[in-house]
């Protein structure tokens, strides 16, 4: 099983517009981060988690050919902006998108695509099909792919992370139970959300980030979702522990499930 860093930067993206700060204007090509998303692929398929406002640039750059499915983690713009784009493989792959997200999502997609739910739609749209799913439950995927639901609070909105195999993906998260911390134990590869080095009120920052990671103890731990505020990719890796690595754009990852 691959995993492709599809897009490792917060809600603005990396640089920020109009930004003059050294991270936005580095030239460090590991600096220039799209909204957060990962590829999965495995058994000659491929399976996006969000697909945010750089969707399009994302499967360009990928260039990727197919798409099985894509799973949501939230309901936040920076996570399902580019569902519209799903139409071009849809026509490729002749068939409707399967998508998997909770019943609190499935509202927002509802709301923000309503023309993708109407009733007399217009030629052209995106086709969906939609698979609820909630922290209650794991769900197969594709062939021998069982994603195991890790329910994360962001302030107060829940978000689904995602275990499969041996391998763990935590967005947005800022504080996390004891019941789903239980689901994650024993993960050798874990990418989890670190925003900045200063608190923030709804995501974990870099000092609880490796105190997360410290505690679930994998072979190797990648930090995503940063934001121009944290640093240079190069100056947060000087501050890392030996086992845990900034994640930047294009970063593919092997995991043996």
């Amino acid at each position: 099983m691959q995993i492709t860093i599809l897009g490792s930067g917060t809600s603005q993206g990396v640089p920020v517009i109009a930004c003059e700060c050294e991270v936005c204007q580095s030239n460090d090509i590991k600096d220039k981060r799209l909204r957060s998303s990962i590829m999965i692929s495995a058994n000659g398929k491929n399976y996006v988690i969000d697909s945010g406002p750089d969707f399009r640039q994302q499967m360009l750059r990928e260039k990727v050919n197919t798409l099985s499915a894509i799973v949501f983690t939230h309901e936040h713009k920076d996570h399902i902006a580019g569902l519209d784009d799903v139409r071009a493989f849809n026509w490729k792959e002749r068939r409707d998108m399967e998508v998997y997200c909770s019943s609190q999502v499935e509202t927002a997609l509802k709301r923000e695509f309503h023309y993708v739910f109407a009733e007399n739609k217009f030629p052209g749209l995106p086709k969906v099909n939609l698979n609820i799913i909630s922290k209650e439950y794991s769900f197969p995927i594709g062939e021998g792919l069982e994603f195991i639901p890790i329910e994360v609070k962001h302030k107060e909105m829940p978000v689904l992370g995602f275990r499969i195999g041996h391998f763990t993906y935590i967005t947005d998260a800022k504080t996390v139970s004891e019941d789903e911390k239980a689901k994650i134990k024993g993960t050798k590869i874990l990418i989890v959300n670190a925003l900045r080095k200063k608190e923030h009120i709804s995501h974990f920052n870099l000092s609880e980030a490796l105190a997360f990671i410290e505690e679930i103890n994998p072979e190797k731990a990648y930090l995503t979702h940063i934001s121009h505020l944290f640093d240079t990719h190069v100056e947060i890796e000087k501050i890392l522990p030996k086992n845990v690595f900034v994640a930047y754009d294009g970063l593919k990852i092997e995991v043996n499930t």
